[in-house]
């Protein structure tokens, strides 16, 4: 399966490629062509370069291509570095909520958005994961990309901890297709039982802005553009994963079965 690609919500806009003027330094005409030692004009040498092109314009999608292979191969160096020198805030920061095993030898990180429609995808995934494999602990992080009402969601959510009640509410946020009002959060914290007074006196602590401002540091050290992200030792999946694809990142972390 392949779950890797568009299968997460953004941000920001895609990388869009737009130069097509550094190609073949090779193509343009040098001083070594002429035996009075004179160089070719600019005009001369653009329209070398021009012609060159204009026949073989397949040296632009293959520079394009080498462009964007580069600088994959660069990112993935340095998520890999990140991943490895930022393990305990990944892993222990006290205010990211937990679920699952506390103490499970295998831990699953998220970041996530209550809004995205990828994420509320996975949600069942990462509920059934943990019913399958009692060694799995998740670590929410609370990563709201798309808006306002992602921060509310985020605060009400990272507020409800307190009250024992954060896998619950956090389920119930990702199933539901409410606005993320005040209003409505309250109307599903109410269901899962939350005293919703004490929820909203809570949400205003100015320190869930902070947990919300530190985990979007640390995505952004990690190169995690969008929602859903998923973490197991050093291998970062961006993207829905469905319950095989969690049971396969874990696998491939070294957890086999």
């Amino acid at each position: 399966m392949n779950s890797f690609s568009v299968q997460k919500c953004f941000s920001l806009s895609p990388s869009i490629f737009l130069g097509l003027a550094l190609f073949v330094s090779g193509c343009s005409t040098t001083a070594k062509d002429t035996k009075s030692g004179s160089t070719a004009s600019p005009d001369v040498a653009d329209a070398a370069i021009e012609r060159y092109i204009r026949a073989h314009p397949e040296v632009i999608e293959q520079s394009l291509q080498a462009m964007e292979a580069k600088r994959e191969a660069e990112q993935k160096e340095r998520q890999k570095v990140a991943l490895k020198t930022k393990q305990d805030e990944l892993l222990h920061d006290p205010l990211s909520p937990i679920s699952g095993n506390p103490k499970g030898e295998i831990t699953l990180v998220e970041f996530y958005d209550y809004r995205c429609g990828f994420c509320k995808k996975a949600a069942s995934a990462v509920t059934e994961l943990q019913k399958v494999d009692p060694r799995v602990r998740v670590v929410y992080k609370d990563f709201p990309i798309l808006g306002e009402p992602s921060e509310i969601a985020a605060k009400a959510a990272l507020a409800s901890y307190a009250q024992g009640k954060h896998q619950a509410f956090h389920e119930a946020l990702l199933e539901s297709h409410a606005d993320m009002t005040k209003e409505s959060l309250l109307k599903i914290a109410a269901r899962v039982g939350l005293d919703t007074k004490r929820l909203e006196a809570d949400m205003a602590n100015p320190k869930w802005q902070s947990v919300i401002a530190k985990n979007r540091a640390l995505a952004r050290e990690l190169g995690i553009s969008g929602t859903p992200g998923f973490i197991v030792g050093n291998e970062l999946v961006p993207g829905w994963l469905d319950l095989n694809g969690l049971k396969e990142l874990i696998a491939r972390a070294g957890y086999g079965r």
